[in-house]
């Protein structure tokens, strides 16, 4: 079952991860909704953070699962983002992620069944 997430970066130039090499590197709405789109899509994300673990064949799997039918949009809000996404992942996958992209600077401002 989908679930659509509203989120909100409130101060876009923060919403960085602890890592750069798995950070949003993007500074707009549409880029914000596009790498977070391919996190969801795709394994590169978690295989990157999994490969800097101590031990990563320890990593459980089930992190790395993918929703190929994710949508994520975006829009700029008068100084914050707004991002709509709409996925299958669970959401312990789903915040998990968008830890690694957007650390602590992002808001969960609504959860709804899709």
């Amino acid at each position: 079952m989908a679930v659509r997430y509203l989120l909100r970066l409130p101060e876009p130039a923060k919403a960085r991860g602890p890592e750069p090499g798995l950070a949003f590197q993007s500074d707009g709405a549409e880029g914000f909704a596009a790498e977070l789109q391919a996190a969801l899509r795709g394994r590169g994300l978690f295989e990157r953070w999994r490969a800097m673990q101590d031990e990563p064949d320890e990593v459980e799997e089930s992190l790395g699962v993918v929703d190929p039918d994710a949508v994520v949009t975006g829009r700029q809000e008068d100084l914050h983002i707004a991002l709509e996404a709409t996925t299958s992942l669970p959401g312990a996958v789903f915040k998990h992620r968008l830890r690694l992209l957007a650390g602590t600077n992002w808001e969960l401002a609504d959860v709804r069944s899709a």
